[in-house]
């Protein structure tokens, strides 16, 4: 893949002291709550940027676009975001803790060549929707600079990239570095990498990898769009910074990389008993009644986890209070293969696949459906029935790195929240410009 260094706007230290105020998750995952604390902690917090608020009086001269560009402005004039004197690549660790254990995510930031899915070596696995492309798009006209990093993956068995960067940092081929920790206490760690051989030895290991997206699906699409949009204009020349989209790389290897689970809570479905569920799920999906009471899904997980089949799914029934397991017979595989033709052997087998294309959707016969709620604990799903009226619970195994990798060679986008990669890259370390 095509990938450049860039001379990125970061905080200014002189004006910043603490990059732990002004720091932020992803757009995606604010919340109104979440939005009003981040406005509340600081007033340069990177959120006045990737997620300025809506008034009920927005005009067309007057909206959260507009204000986004005239705040980025007043930063840059300030001296509050000021521009790197030279392109660099930007090395990136991520410090946190998953059920108990330690781990360190490491890549690196750069410009990834936006070419739309089908033409290139940047892979999508998911599907996008039209509202938050625009949404994106429109920011990206305002402003002309990217806010937020794409999470791309690459396949590097030898982790032969990542080393070349830790390498330069052993032997101090950096110019600054910054630290920050975000509300759920992963630490960020960033370093400044100008040194020219490095770089290049970099891009050139990069030149034939492919990247598939982990995250950022929208955004990655949007700078497709916007980069067409200069191209229409007549603007579009071959060093044009729209040509490329801030990116964060991480290898598929990484020892770091972890990706969590979903688990769903339905409303909208009929609520049976395990038995009556199994009723209905025979003779394609097989039953077990594996415990009794809600409080019991951390055992049910366990079991899940050891056995570690994609098929392995765990239903729990409010109406009785009980968990089951389910396994797919081969009359269920073969109704896979038939209601879900128009996707891949793969696709097919995947548990989130399994649960809402034959499950939900055919065997409970309930094609239309209240978008379920989405928690990656298990406690999050107890707690969640413990305090809401739902009509079903599933917890189900994530899809893997590979399917990831097989899925978008293949071309077949997975069902919505197949994978979520923890922890969320944060907003607030670099922005690279687009003009």
């Amino acid at each position: 893949m095509e990938i450049t260094p860039f001379a990125g706007y970061r905080y200014n230290p002189e004006k910043i002291v603490h990059l732990n105020d002004v720091v932020a998750p992803p757009y995606d995952v604010i919340d109104a709550s979440f939005q009003e604390e981040l406005y509340q902690r600081h007033p340069n917090n990177v959120v006045r940027l990737i997620l300025e608020k809506m008034y009920p009086d927005d005009s067309e001269s007057d909206n959260r676009y507009t204000r986004t560009a005239k705040t980025l402005a007043a930063w840059k004039e300030n001296n509050v975001l000021r521009q790197e004197p030279k392109p660099a690549l930007y090395v990136y660790h991520q410090i946190y803790e998953a059920e108990g254990k330690k781990y360190v995510r490491k890549g690196f930031m750069c410009g990834c060549r936006a070419v739309p899915f089908g033409y290139g070596m940047v892979y999508p696995h998911e599907i996008t929707m039209s509202g938050p492309k625009l949404d994106r798009l429109m920011l990206t006209t305002a402003c002309k600079m990217n806010f937020s990093q794409i999470f791309g993956l690459y396949p590097d068995k030898e982790n032969a990239v990542q080393a070349l960067l830790e390498n330069a940092l052993v032997l101090g081929k950096y110019t600054e570095s910054a630290s920050a920790a975000d509300h759920l206490g992963v630490i960020h760690n960033m370093w400044v990498v100008e040194d020219e051989e490095t770089i290049r030895q970099v891009v050139a290991a990069m030149a034939p990898k492919p990247i598939f997206i982990a995250d950022g699906h929208h955004r990655y699409e949007t700078a497709c769009n916007y980069r067409m949009q200069i191209d229409d204009m007549g603007l579009l020349t071959s060093q044009h910074p729209a040509n490329d989209v801030l990116m964060v790389c991480i290898a598929m290897e990484d020892p770091g990389l972890i990706v969590m689970p979903t688990h769903r809570l339905f409303t909208g479905l009929p609520k049976l008993t395990c038995h009556e569920l199994g009723g209905k799920l025979g003779p394609y999906v097989k039953l077990e009644s594996v415990a009794g009471g809600k409080a019991d899904a951390s055992a049910v997980w366990q079991r899940i986890v050891q056995e570690n089949r994609q098929d392995a799914i765990g239903l729990y029934t409010p109406k009785d209070d009980q968990w089951s397991l389910t396994s797919l017979t081969p009359e269920g595989k073969a109704k896979m293969d038939e209601i879900a033709e128009d996707h891949h052997p793969e696709w097919r087998a995947l548990g989130v696949s399994l649960l809402h294309r034959l499950i939900v959707e055919t065997l409970l016969e309930t094609p239309e459906y209240p978008k379920p709620a989405y928690v990656h604990l298990v406690s999050e799903v107890v707690s969640e029935l413990n305090c809401a009226d739902y009509s079903l619970a599933a917890l189900v195994m994530p899809a893997t790195v590979e399917h990831i990798k097989t899925l978008s060679l293949l071309g077949d986008r997975m069902p919505a929240k197949s994978t979520y990669f923890y922890p969320k890259l944060i907003a607030g370390f670099v922005f690279k410009p687009l003009e």
